[in-house]
């Protein structure tokens, strides 16, 4: 939602508002290797997948309002058929070249090792868990053979290479069209994030990169000799967008080539970074080498989104999905389209917190927007029974604030066109505050009974931003747009571009219904509740990632005999100077009084530990840490949970010096 669909649907809706002829084009990206994991794990068929989760896409996105003129699939007939024709056009025209090439092959699956089949050490950055395709470590594509220490993720097992047939797509001989395409043509209009990156990669040599795969889920190769192998889905996927686009125009009686193959289209890719290179470098070659199909215009890529300072993993579950965001905020999409848009990862990494998105909604939202048409609402139905009254003379600060208002829609589209929608969103708030800025200033609860006609004025200057609020704000907040519009009762009276050329967009004698809260303050307790959520993911990710560690060294039973436990009372203990981690403690063996040094501080305070009976290690040789001679060492371990606890021998009658054997 936040790299990709809430900017695309802010962009489709402004467009509309703008009277633009628009196609928001989307669909569910059904063959990627992923899905095969998936259905492998959960012993069902990838079929099966691909339908639950459909449904589940489809309905987050219905709820939150975004507004796809079509959102298909790749698994539909009539994008099998528009891919294969795709495919098959190039290979008549000579595009593609074929070659036989060594691949990972695990012996024990029978199978080859296609993109997240397999894993291993990332050349570039040493991520050891990096993808056959990518690493998504430091965000470099990759061919599965150029892993260190590849392994696969079905058996386990360490794959071999062996030999298959592929074709592939010669990028090496699209270079000067995308060198003079990108370099030369988009420098100065496309964000610096996606031309910094698209140049990195044209720079660095462009090579031949494979379009088919063995594979047993996916689009079948439409040649002969390519039995048991499909289209590679980086190939098909954005493929997706044409056919997607086709069966949006059949089921509206349109024709879908102009949109795809006129030069008055302009085609823009909302993508996150991660997909830059498939949409600014590989689909723009095919698109070229089809020869009949236009050129994105833009493709304006955030960055990456993180939560809560670790970045988002949907199979760690490490994330915040929408369905069980709607049941802890009900009617509250506009509150996460908000606080994603006002922290967008633009320009670069950002990150998402419970405590900000609290923050954005209180003094944000329910301060600044919230208050000032509840103000409003409130007024003109206490002082008019809710009908606008008929206003008398402008003063200067009215006409000022008027002529202020009149210059938003231009500003706030200016960012919009320039894809800045973090920055549109914070012109739109400047609309709020314009508002209450004028109310709070003229003060028309002060003045209502020595000057009446004074305050007709006024509500009705006040009255109109509301009115202009109520459309300005329907591409970013497109619930609370129409909520404000039922309570002003303007559904359609005007449009976006009126408020720069109109002051009466709600005339007097028009009445508007009663108050109603466009956004209700989110209190602590609501935060709190996200935040362990996050806590016990990240418990139950720390549990489900635990290595054992190997074995140590042999040992004999008489080397066994010679550790000596003894059960000790901690009496003493303070703080290491200069060391976050370390306690020194006074500890009570039963034997004597000795000294132990414990890096046990970021756990435990010294006023934790006075008083602990704990299981000593007595016979350990001194050791000097820093300065300080320890003459013992503490036994603790981890609980499910992570937290450290003492080894406890609080067991009735025990004395300290008792050994335990």
């Amino acid at each position: 939602m936040a790299g990709v669909y809430v900017p695309s649907d802010i962009y489709a809706r402004f467009l509309r508002l703008q009277g633009r002829d628009v196609a928001f084009i989307c669909g569910s990206d059904e063959h990627g290797v992923a899905i095969s994991m998936k259905a492998k794990k959960e012993g069902i068929t990838p079929q099966q997948v691909i339908d639950k989760y459909d449904g589940i896409i489809r309905k987050s996105f219905l709820d939150f309002g975004i507004s796809f003129d079509n959102y298909s699939r790749t698994s539909s007939e009539i994008h099998h058929k528009t891919a294969s024709e795709f495919f098959r056009k190039l290979y008549d025209d000579g595009k593609f070249i074929e070659e036989t090439t060594e691949q990972l092959y695990d012996e024990k699956a029978n199978q080859f090792l296609a993109d997240r089949f397999v894993t291993g050490t990332c050349p570039k950055c040493g991520n050891e868990e990096a993808y056959g395709d990518q690493c998504e470590k430091c965000g470099s594509s990759l061919n599965a053979t150029d892993l260190i220490n590849p392994k696969s993720t079905i058996t386990g097992t360490k794959p071999i290479l062996r030999s298959t047939n592929h074709w592939f797509l010669p990028l090496n001989e699209y270079s000067d069209f995308l060198q003079k395409w990108i370099i030369d043509g988009h420098k100065n209009d496309w964000k610096p994030n996606v031309y910094g990156q698209v140049k990195s990669w044209i720079d660095g040599g462009l090579e031949p990169r494979a379009v088919t795969r063995d594979l047993d889920w996916g689009i079948d190769v439409p040649v002969e000799g390519a039995e048991g192998k499909k289209l590679y889905v980086w190939f098909d996927a954005p493929i997706g967008y044409i056919s997607s686009t086709k069966e949006w125009a059949a089921r509206e009686g349109k024709d879908w080539e102009p949109y795809w193959k006129s030069q008055d289209t302009k085609l823009v890719h909302f993508i996150g970074k991660d997909n830059i290179v498939f949409h600014c470098v590989i689909f723009p070659a095919m698109l070229k080498a089809e020869g009949s199909y236009i050129l994105p215009d833009n493709v304006p890529a955030n960055e990456f989104l993180n939560l809560e300072g670790n970045k988002l993993s949907t199979s760690k579950n490490w994330a915040v999905w929408l369905h069980e965001y709607l049941l802890d905020f009900p009617e509250k999409q506009d509150v996460l389209r908000y606080a994603l848009t006002a922290n967008a990862p633009e320009t670069k990494d950002n990150d998402f917190t419970w405590k900000d998105f609290q923050a954005r909604n209180n003094n944000e939202l329910v301060a600044i927007f919230g208050n000032f048409i509840n103000r409003v609402v409130v007024l003109t139905n206490k002082y008019y029974n809710g009908v606008i009254p008929q206003p008398n003379a402008l003063s200067e600060v009215d006409e000022a604030t008027l002529t202020e208002l009149k210059a938003y829609p231009a500003v706030i589209a200016s960012s919009v066109e320039r894809y800045r929608f973090r920055e549109a969103l914070g012109e739109l708030m400047n609309v709020a505050r314009l508002g209450n800025k004028y109310l709070a200033d003229e003060e028309p609860w002060k003045i209502i009974k020595e000057n009446p006609e004074r305050v007709q004025t006024q509500m009705y200057v006040a009255l109109q931003i509301a009115a202009a609020l109520s459309v300005l704000a329907e591409p970013f907040l497109p619930f609370t747009a129409a909520k404000l519009k039922n309570i002003l009762k303007s559904e359609n009276d005007f449009g976006w571009n009126e408020i720069s050329n109109n002051s009466d967009l709600l005339p007097a004698g028009h009445q508007i219904g009663e108050a109603e809260l466009l956004f209700a303050k989110i209190e602590d307790e609501e935060i709190q509740k996200q935040i362990d959520k996050l806590e016990a993911t990240k418990v139950a990710n720390q549990v489900e990632n635990a290595k054992a560690e190997p074995q140590k060294d042999i040992i004999t039973f008489e080397d066994f005999a010679k550790v000596d436990l003894r059960i000790g009372t901690i009496i003493e203990a303070e703080k290491m100077p200069k060391a976050n981690k370390l306690l020194v403690l006074k500890v009570d063996t039963g034997i004597d009084v000795r000294t132990i040094v414990s890096g046990i501080a970021e756990h435990f305070t010294p006023e934790d530990v006075i008083g602990k009976r704990v299981t000593v290690l007595v016979n350990l040789a001194p050791r000097a840490l820093r300065g300080v001679e320890s003459e013992g060492m503490l036994l603790l371990t981890n609980t499910a949970e992570g937290k450290l606890v003492f080894v406890n021998p609080d067991a009735e009658g025990v004395i300290n010096g008792a050994m335990i054997s």
